[in-house]
């Protein structure tokens, strides 16, 4: 797989000068989680978060300024407030409706629900996505190039018919997701775009643990989240001794990424050759020499590397803590989701209620 990431690259480049921005809807309930709300609203844009709703408080909070200023009118609070409080309550029956079909009697459970647009700001391409996981698997989802709905478990396939045979519902969606649902999202950008549309330089640094290490190119602090980060050798771009690492959040919006690069089979005297090349949109290439003298080690820096690395490794710990209550918070790529089955097994009769999309939750009925 790196060695087809490295070719690709290679063919066409790096491309940091279009961003792809999203509005992101993010419903999730539980169950049998005490120390989890059993139903939790989340509003994005472009990954940061400016809404959160939940069952406990059962009131929207903004957490961005801007969000609810672009987003609200005197009444219109109050009125979304009332529509998640609707939602809470067709996810808890939803989550009674899906333990039957699963033939589950206890334990802990969560459905959760994805909806939402995207927008590339230089070609002016859009997408949308309406999705639906249970249990940290896919449940359905929508296609909205065949307005059909993807069920990849038979426990799913009575919601697709239903939802299927409803085609004034499914052209409502695919307006909403490629106009309605976009023109928001733009809207949003407009007036957040003291911080959506924001450059940030990132601070790099170049850690070892041990002689034996991997040297690790370190980039931190840098928004937006589209970034490129790569080894070369005498200009040369390195696919091979590399090991690209995640673009992970920072505690203040902003973001960090590592690469390692294998230096096992390099003398020293040749590390000259190598540099480390940060490349963000909105600021010139920003290359760090890999110089010996300049990498913060466990012998000399100790303090130093200890908190960047302690820092990194506490935050992959949170992440990983997150994804393990949102068990579905990524949607896959259309070309890795699941073929439907073609047998029900499920002699269920379920309704799919109608709301508008940003607020409509999965409803399979009374088993």
């Amino acid at each position: 797989m790196k060695a087809l990431i490295g070719l690709l690259l290679l063919v066409f480049g790096h491309d940091v000068s279009s961003v792809i921005h999203s509005l992101q809807f993010i419903y999730t309930a539980s169950s049998g989680l005490s120390t989890f709300p059993e139903f939790v609203a989340v509003q994005m844009v472009d990954e940061v978060q400016i809404e959160y709703y939940d069952s406990n408080t059962q009131r929207i909070i903004p957490k961005q300024d801007w969000a609810d200023r672009a987003n609200r009118d005197p009444d219109s609070l109050e009125r979304d407030t009332e529509i998640r409080k609707g939602a809470q309550q067709v996810f808890k029956a939803s989550m009674g409706n899906l333990k039957r079909r699963f033939n589950q009697t206890g334990g802990a459970h969560i459905i959760q629900r994805m909806n939402g647009c995207e927008w590339d700001d230089e070609d002016g391409t859009t997408e949308g996505y309406e999705q639906y996981g249970y249990d940290g698997e896919d449940f359905i989802s929508l296609d909205l190039k065949t307005l059909t709905w993807v069920a990849p478990v038979h426990q799913a396939l009575t919601t697709k018919r239903r939802w299927e045979q409803d085609t004034a519902w499914n052209q409502y969606l695919k307006n909403y997701y490629t106009k309605e649902c976009v023109d928001e999202l733009k809207k949003s950008l407009a007036y957040g775009k003291s911080t959506l549309q924001r450059t940030e330089r990132p601070r790099v640094s170049l850690l070892q643990r041990s002689p034996s290490s991997p040297v690790v190119c370190h980039a931190t602090g840098f928004y937006p989240d589209r970034v490129v980060v790569f080894w070369r050798r005498d200009g040369q771009e390195l696919h091979e001794q590399v090991d690209p690492g995640e673009v992970l959040p920072n505690h203040d919006g902003t973001f960090q990424v590592s690469v390692d690069l294998d230096l096992t089979a390099v003398p020293q005297e040749d590390w000259g050759r190598y540099e480390c090349v940060v490349q963000l949109r909105g600021i010139e290439d920003i290359p760090t020499p890999l110089d010996p003298a300049h990498i913060r080690t466990n012998r000399g820096d100790n303090h130093i590397l200890a908190f960047i690395l302690t820092g990194v490794a506490v935050l992959a710990v949170v992440v990983a803590a997150v994804v393990g209550v949102f068990l579905y918070q990524k949607r896959n790529d259309s070309e890795k989701r699941h073929k439907p089955v073609d047998s029900d097994t499920s002699s269920e009769n379920t309704e799919g209620q109608k709301l508008a999309p940003e607020y409509q939750p999965l409803s399979t009925g009374q088993s």
